[in-house]
């Protein structure tokens, strides 16, 4: 089976940075994805909501560095949590991130940092757990 998703879009709200008991950082995510398709003559738009959860270095530089309205490529596969609430089954998809890029806002924008963001430079272009070395 073959289970992995690659998506861009924008955050609709800031990153949630938690860390388990264990001391690993668990961030979440929500971004808007937006589609265009043509149904006749009219152009149509969709926009889909999806949540990502983010682990270890990578959930750290998110929390960081992105925040509401950024536009970011995430990769990873896709989970169902299932719920009951009231007596009513629910269930909800999500992406497992294993790679998160920051995009820049908008196409010929400055590479340089937004304005009001940390002291610590410019944001990495992509934050992964997999070190080559």
């Amino acid at each position: 089976m073959f289970n992995r998703v690659i998506l861009i879009g924008n955050l609709t709200k800031d990153p949630e940075v938690r860390y388990t008991p264990s001391g690993n950082a668990v961030t979440t995510i929500s971004i808007a994805v937006n589609s265009r398709y043509k149904q006749g003559d009219d152009a149509k738009e969709e926009v889909l909501f999806i949540d990502a959860s983010v682990f270890g270095k990578q959930a750290e530089a998110c929390g960081q560095y992105l925040a509401k309205g950024r536009p970011v490529l995430i990769e990873g596969r896709l989970r169902e949590r299932r719920w009951e609430y009231e007596g009513q089954k629910k269930s909800k998809m999500e992406v497992l991130a294993n790679n998160v890029r920051f995009l820049s806002k908008k196409e010929g924008s400055s590479s340089s940092a937004p304005s009001g963001s940390h002291a610590d430079g410019p944001p990495p272009d992509e934050i992964t757990d997999l070190e080559p070395f």
